[in-house]
């Protein structure tokens, strides 16, 4: 099983914590796409929106996406990795999708500095309008979704290896 496990997921729902955890608990490299685009681009994330604009923001994302060619890596996602079908599709083509849901008070909990933190939103737009376009297409390119309210991260992990090795087995069966 040479598969990804990549995580997405809304700012906050934690993708690059439980994706380091998870990447020592299954002995796989692990790989933050956000940490790429500021390796490439030489600044952070937020620099990048208020600079070049969120469009641009989201193409770099995407061929950021469609650069990464590994098999059997923890891949945490920015949250707005959705937003590009052909970079989806780029993962999902050798990996399987889990869904980190987060209910959105818990969110906005979590995340204090909206302007700062690189969140791709669009002028004027809420944590909660953001949650609420977003929410659908994550939902819609998952192949596994984990509920991650009230629960510890060694559980969501623990959750996460357990579906996706029972989706890994059922998916090499389907070939």
């Amino acid at each position: 099983m040479k598969r990804n496990i990549i995580l997405t997921g809304m700012p906050g729902a934690g993708k690059s914590s439980i994706g380091v955890i998870l990447a020592k608990a299954v002995k796989k490299p692990f790989i933050d796409t956000d940490l790429l685009i500021q390796q490439q681009e030489n600044r952070y994330l937020q620099d990048i929106i208020n600079n070049d604009g969120l469009e641009a923001f989201i193409k770099i994302e995407e061929n950021i996406i469609l650069g990464i060619k590994t098999e059997n890596h923890i891949i945490a996602t920015g949250g707005s990795v959705i937003y590009s079908k052909a970079a989806m599709e780029h993962l999902k083509s050798n990996g399987v999708i889990v869904y980190l849901d987060l209910k959105l008070f818990s969110i906005q909990r979590r995340i204090k500095n909206v302007k700062t933190r690189g969140i791709a939103l669009k002028s004027g737009q809420t944590l909660e309008s953001l949650y609420k376009e977003r929410t659908p297409l994550y939902k819609s390119f998952a192949d596994i979704v984990i509920d991650c309210s009230h629960k510890h991260i060694e559980n969501i992990v623990d959750e996460i290896k357990d579906k996706t090795e029972a989706w890994l087995l059922r998916d090499l069966k389907d070939e």
